[in-house]
Order: structure tokens, then C-alpha cells, then sequence
């Protein structure tokens, strides 16, 4: 990596230590608005970047409002606020930062290899979690779970050279909740409070796949 390429991390909310790791700068540590968490994404990660284009890409209107959804359903079933920002902060970081690191030209080929499969894998997760809600009686958690988890181990490789333990550890905070094969259960009882919350995540999936962005 260049030290224009450099200049260019560091000024996206990023620095190198002393090992050379990317890490995160954390800008993004103050208390979440749960009504739009993803305009305090863009204004406090995203704003960081020297050119903004990015945002719009990650961070458009239909995924903020899945954001915010996963935001409410995290903080309903844990009955914790703080750990639900936790959780979703963390979400927001690791996309990011693997943005970034697609962006910069970080991955070597067997890394961009893995990251198509990896694309590959949340979309069937994405088709999964929708088909499991529009068809009666087919919801499975350990499906769910199981693709949940293989999306996990891939992140984990994908980023092995350039992040941090902390980064790891942020990862699996995230899919640590998601997999959950309870609160998978909780989220798709069809008789259960969290109904709502299910439904307009599966519009806002929907339409992420019908406009392919995910």
C-alpha cells in the first residue's frame, strides 16, 4: 500500500498501527438516534471519507431502514439499548471497513475469491430470510443459523491479514445475536410480538434484492 493509498485510508476513519494493521478510528461513539440510524452512520462514519460517493452505495434509504429495524428488534428481545447500539454499531463498522479495504484494491485474488462467495452466501441468506417469512410453515432456524455462521467464517478469513482482533471480536459480536437459534425463533413466531418487526425487515430485504443491492 502507497502512502497516497494511505493518506486515503487514514482520512476514511482508518490508520495503520504499528504492525501495520488497519484499524478503526472510532468515530462512531456516540448514543444512536433509533429513529435514523442511518443518517448518524453517514454523517459520523460516512462523512469521514474523502469522496462521499461511497455512502449512497452502502448506505441508501431502503438499508437504513433495515438498520433501523434490526436496531428495534435487537433492543425489543435483549431489553438492552446499549448492547443493541453495540451490536448494530458493530454492523455498520464491519461493512465499512470491508468496504474500504474492496475499495483500496487490499485483497489479494484468493481474498476477492472469497469476497464473491461471500456475496454469493448473503444473498441465498437474504433470499432465505424472505422465503422463510412468505412461506407458511417453512421457517427453520438452524437453516438460518447455519447460513448466518458460514457468512461469519468467511468474514473472518476475508479480513485475517488486515484487521485487528478487535475486529474479529466485532464480528462475532454481531453474528453471535443474529444466529442465535432463539431469538431466530422469537423473530419468526407467527404469533409472537416481534411480527411487525419481521415484516418490514423481509420489504426492506425484498426490495434490496429487486434493486441488487444485496
Amino acid at each position: 500500500m502507497g502512502p497516497d493509498s494511505y493518506d486515503h485510508v487514514q482520512n476514511e476513519g482508518f490508520s495503520r498501527n504499528r504492525k501495520g494493521v488497519l484499524t478503526w478510528n472510532d468515530v462512531a461513539t456516540d448514543v444512536f438516534n433509533s429513529k435514523n440510524l442511518a443518517v448518524q452512520a453517514q454523517k459520523k462514519i460516512l462523512g469521514k471519507m474523502v469522496s462521499k460517493s461511497i455512502a449512497t452505495t452502502l448506505i441508501d434509504d431502503t438499508s437504513s431502514e433495515v438498520l433501523d429495524e434490526l436496531y428495534r428488534v435487537t433492543k425489543e428481545y435483549t431489553q438492552n439499548k446499549k448492547e443493541a447500539e453495540k451490536i448494530i454499531k458493530n454492523l455498520i463498522k464491519t461493512v465499512i471497513k470491508l468496504a474500504i479495504l474492496y475499495r483500496n484494491n487490499q485483497f489479494n485474488q484468493d481474498e476477492l475469491a472469497l469476497m464473491e462467495k461471500f456475496k454469493k452466501k448473503v444473498h441465498q441468506l437474504a433470499m432465505t430470510v424472505v422465503s422463510f417469512h412468505q412461506v407458511d410453515y417453512t421457517f427453520d432456524r438452524n437453516v438460518l443459523s447455519r447460513l448466518l455462521n458460514e457468512c461469519r467464517e468467511m468474514l473472518h478469513q476475508i479480513i485475517q491479514r488486515h484487521l485487528t482482533t478487535k475486529s474479529h471480536g466485532r464480528i462475532n459480536n454481531v453474528f453471535d445475536h443474529f444466529s442465535d437459534c432463539d431469538f431466530l425463533a422469537a423473530l419468526y413466531n407467527p404469533f409472537g410480538n416481534f411480527k411487525p418487526h419481521l415484516q418490514k425487515l423481509c420489504d426492506g430485504i425484498n426490495k434490496m434484492l429487486d434493486e441488487e443491492n444485496i
